[in-house]
This record gives structure tokens, C-alpha cells and sequence, in this order.
């Protein structure tokens, strides 16, 4: 047990001067940033050699480029050859043929004139007389503007005049 303890000490004194001498290189880099210029000894200590690069000939560089594009066509040839073993044949892209699309906008259509006319149906008594005061004062209202007298018609014919067209235009839609 008491070996365990001084293994712990030893570990925690080098992580501790480690640390000290990461402040001493901050503290000399400060200070060198203060008069303007870098001390040698701070980059001589701050861990990091600093290596002059080695230039290379443009023959050499090319040589370079060839050898590392001959070692990626190895490794992507050795790739796509035992992927393309296991991988199953790809599906060719479904199309829709003209007929489909005819027979997709009939369909289409034909479920929207039902859906209209299950809201007729299902709309309540009072507000069809609704709409249909409502057509008899747009009448009244197209006949002032041009000035012609209005011809009071009861209720019930405009109704049936209304009720008249409506088939007719469902079914010109439909054609």
C-alpha cells in the first residue's frame, strides 16, 4: 500500500513540472513580446524543433507526384475490385411512362370531384340559402352597374337556376 502512495506522489511532482516549465517558456514568450524581439533560448526549450525545409528540384517533385498517383491507383484498384465482387447490379431508374401519368391526373381528378361533392352534400340547409342570397344580391348588384332594373325573381327560381348549372359545369370538368 504505502508503494502505491509514492507511485502516485512521483507521477503527480512530473506532471507538476511539467506544467512549471510550460509556464516558464509563457512567461519568457511575454517577456520577449514586451522589448519586441523573441528570445533564442525560449524556442531552444519550448519543445518543438524548429527544421529548415528541404528543397526539392521540380524533376524530383514531379517523381514524387507519380510515384504517390501509381501508389493510390494500387490501393483504389484493389478497392473497387473486391467491392464490385460482393456489391449486387444496381437497378435501373424507374420511369413513369405517359399513359401512367394520364391514368395518375385521372385518378386524381376524379378523387377531388368526390371530395367536393361530399362537402356539398354534407353542407347544412341554411348555408346553401346563404349562397344562394348571396348570388341573388351579386345579380342585383351586376344589374345596378349597368344600369338595367333588377327583376326581383323569388328565392326559389334562383335556387333552381343555380342548382341548373352546377351539373353542368361538374360534368365539363370531368370531360
Amino acid at each position: 500500500m504505502p508503494q502505491l502512495k509514492t507511485e502516485i506522489i512521483l507521477a503527480a511532482i512530473a506532471g507538476f513540472e511539467q506544467q512549471k516549465t510550460h509556464i516558464d517558456d509563457q512567461i519568457t514568450d511575454l517577456k520577449a513580446m514586451l522589448s519586441g524581439r523573441r528570445n533564442s533560448a525560449s524556442t531552444a526549450t519550448s519543445g518543438a524543433p524548429t527544421r529548415k525545409r528541404k528543397k526539392f528540384s521540380a524533376a524530383a517533385r514531379r517523381r514524387m507526384r507519380e510515384a504517390q498517383k501509381a501508389r493510390w491507383a494500387k490501393v483504389k484498384g484493389e478497392a473497387v475490385a473486391s467491392s464490385q465482387a460482393t456489391a449486387e447490379p444496381t437497378k435501373p431508374k424507374r420511369r413513369l411512362s405517359a399513359a401512367g401519368r394520364r391514368a395518375i391526373t385521372a385518378a386524381t381528378k376524379r378523387r377531388w370531384r368526390l371530395q367536393k361533392a361530399m362537402v356539398a352534400k354534407a353542407q347544412p340547409a341554411a348555408a346553401k340559402k346563404a349562397a344562394i342570397k348571396k348570388a341573388a344580391v351579386k345579380a342585383s348588384a351586376k344589374a345596378a352597374k349597368k344600369n338595367v332594373p333588377v327583376k326581383k325573381a323569388p328565392l326559389k327560381e334562383i335556387a333552381a337556376r343555380k342548382t341548373a348549372t352546377v351539373p353542368a359545369v361538374a360534368t365539363a370538368t370531368s370531360a
